[in-house]
């Protein structure tokens, strides 16, 4: 199935490759925009797990109307993403991660970002410091911010596709770091003898399995 199924998805690729461009687009223009929006970016990753990212979108588009992810505690926050799963612990790591980038009573994300070296190494301090903030979730905010291209967003969708593709031999029952880094090198690998950019993978079996290419 493997070879049969890397045909069909770069012929795929072909057909939906100018949409997916035109995406990656839009997340490298979110950093040039105000530090509330790319806090939005965020809490749309914590919200993530286990819930679909229309669902999680629509969540953080009713706190910025409400202007609740700004100023809203945990429990404002927590009936407004009732949809979401476990909305009690995500709003709590809303108000945490709002707390974390707060300076002199403003939330300012962006110096946070552009302070580090590289963006592996802001990876590395977002999983560190960001509660609710795993390695799919900080590569899926930095891919959403134009930052995170080279990174593998490992969810569920994903991980099944690597399977079908023969990249992986099993869908892992966890992912710790060294898993993590080791699939996502897989994927680096198998993307450029494809000849289909790393960047552009992700979107591209998201899009087969949601029909849509979305974020």
């Amino acid at each position: 199935m493997g070879q049969e199924a890397i045909m069909q998805l770069q012929q795929l690729y072909q057909e939906r490759r100018g949409d997916i461009e035109n995406r990656l687009q839009d997340f490298k223009e979110v950093l040039g925009r105000s530090d509330t929006e790319v806090f939005a970016e965020l809490c749309f990753c914590l919200l993530t797990p286990q819930s679909s990212a229309k669902t999680c979108w629509a969540a953080v588009t009713r706190l910025t109307e409400k202007n609740l992810l700004i100023k809203g505690t945990s429990k404002e926050i927590e009936p407004l993403i009732s949809d979401v799963r476990f909305n009690d612990s995500k709003a709590r790591y809303i108000t945490e991660a709002r707390g974390l980038f707060t300076r002199e009573g403003e939330v300012r994300v962006k110096t946070h970002l552009t302070s580090h070296y590289n963006p592996y190494q802001v990876r590395e301090w977002l999983v560190e410091n960001v509660k609710g903030l795993g390695y799919k979730e900080a590569s899926h905010f930095l891919r959403n911010i134009g930052l995170g291209e080279e990174f593998a967003i490992l969810d569920r969708h994903i991980l099944r596709n690597l399977k079908d593709l023969q990249v992986i031999p099993e869908i892992p029952a966890t992912l710790t770091r060294k898993r993590y880094l080791e699939i996502e090198e897989k994927v680096r690998r198998f993307a450029k003898d494809i000849g289909i950019p790393m960047g552009h993978l992700d979107l591209l079996l998201w899009s087969k399995e949601t029909g849509h290419i979305f974020k």
